[in-house]
């Protein structure tokens, strides 16, 4: 199984309103590198979080060993906790029986995840990591855009 690291960020300005997202792929026994970003109008950042990491894994074309890395605890702790199985078990119902945010999105997620073996990391946004650093400005470059 191919091993590939994902990077990802969102972004809204203001919040909700315009939002990027972006994703840097890397390869590393193939030393490949590839960096992806769109942008949508009247979103949210929680929303242009899931749907970075979403774009990432449908990049991949085979079931692959992948470490993503955000600086979302909203999408680490969905996954981790397992918040999404939660959800989708209670007919995407929060534990106060809310519609869950993003259903749309957690669908695609649990999809995706279901095809490769994910091991989400947290990393501190706007820290001294390069690859988030450049998630954070090709999302902020693709917001801005629109």
């Amino acid at each position: 199984m191919d091993k590939v690291v994902i990077y990802c960020d969102g972004s809204c300005s203001p919040n909700p309103g315009n939002g990027g997202w972006a994703a840097v792929l890397l390869a590393p026994g193939h030393k490949k590198r590839r960096e992806i970003s769109g942008a949508e109008v009247k979103t949210t950042n929680n929303r242009m979080e899931i749907l970075a990491a979403v774009r990432a894994l449908e990049q991949l074309t085979k079931p692959s060993d992948v470490t993503l890395y955000t600086d979302s605890r909203y999408l680490c702790d969905a996954l981790a906790k397992r918040w999404i199985v939660k959800w989708q078990a209670n007919g995407w119902l929060t534990t106060l029986k809310e519609p869950v945010k993003n259903q749309d999105l957690w669908e695609q997620v649990l999809a995706l995840t279901a095809k490769h073996t994910v091991a989400l990391k947290w990393l501190k946004g706007h820290a001294d990591n390069t690859e988030i650093n450049r998630c954070d400005e090709l999302a902020n470059a693709a917001r801005r855009g629109l």
